[in-house]
């Protein structure tokens, strides 16, 4: 993939991760709202996309109101949209979560068992309403030797006040005490997280690009789908790991307001 210039010449659409590229905890990152204005003024499509598994899609939509940022139910994809599609695909119904509320009221609608006393599948999500009923049940299923699914392999949550536990670490937590790691992990950096959206926009890869603050989901995904890569420096990677990365990305810069 070549390299890129700020003013995203030959981009018709971007994938735009949320937490430490659009927002840093509650707050939005300097100069995101211009970018996203700027984004519409030139014509180029934008969807949020995210790993975190917490929230359910409505969640994200309000959150972004509360923001001044207008989205769509179809603008948001989420690792759980990908955990869902692979359920699916194995022609699974009864699981055991651990994952947030928000993420139960997902699985259910989607036709989804979360509480199974026999489940088919532990299934994990970033859980922030995490207890240790769930720690405990989870490992009790993990030994008896059902398998596990992540919905993505996050092992921080970026936040002012420095990286929280995500999935990643609840994963080291069970492997600690069960000795089992997921036999699939969903999500970024999985090329279907974007492609299947582009191929829906009748667009190619090389069009495309996806923009975030991770190298081992965000750019990783960006190479593995051909999309074009930009680092933001916003959120968890440093100018140093982009300096130190064996595939570099397209671009980077220090923020979402440095483009367009």
């Amino acid at each position: 993939m070549g390299r890129l210039n700020t003013s995203l010449d030959g981009i018709d659409a971007v994938f735009l991760d949320l937490d430490g590229t659009i927002y840093l905890g509650g707050e939005l990152i300097d100069g995101a709202l211009e970018f996203l204005e700027r984004l519409e003024k030139n014509g180029i499509k934008r969807f949020f996309l995210s790993n975190n598994s917490s929230k359910s899609v409505s969640q994200y939509l309000s959150r972004l109101t509360s923001m001044g940022i207008e989205a769509r139910e179809e603008d948001v994809l989420l690792s759980t949209h990908d955990l869902l599609s692979w359920l699916e695909k194995m022609d699974v119904r009864d699981t055991y979560l651990v994952g947030t509320e928000g993420m139960r009221d997902m699985m259910e609608s989607a036709g989804f068992n979360t509480r199974s006393e026999s489940p088919e599948y532990v299934v994990l999500g970033y859980d922030t309403e995490i207890n240790y009923e769930k720690l405990s049940t989870a490992s009790i299923h993990l030994h008896k030797g059902v398998p596990m699914v992540a919905s993505h392999p996050d092992v921080v949550c970026p936040s002012p006040d420095g990286g929280l536990p995500d999935t990643g670490a609840y994963m080291d937590l069970f492997e600690a005490t069960t000795g089992a790691r997921p036999i699939h992990i969903c999500g970024k950096p999985n090329p279907g997280m974007i492609l299947h959206k582009v191929e829906e926009l009748g667009l190619s890869p090389e069009d495309c690009a996806m923009i975030g603050d991770r190298l081992y989901t965000d750019m990783e995904m960006a190479d593995r789908a051909g999309v074009h890569g930009i680092l933001v420096l916003s959120g968890e990677a440093t100018i140093l790991d982009a300096t130190e990365a064996s595939q570099k990305p397209s671009l980077v810069v220090e923020s979402v307001a440095s483009l367009l």
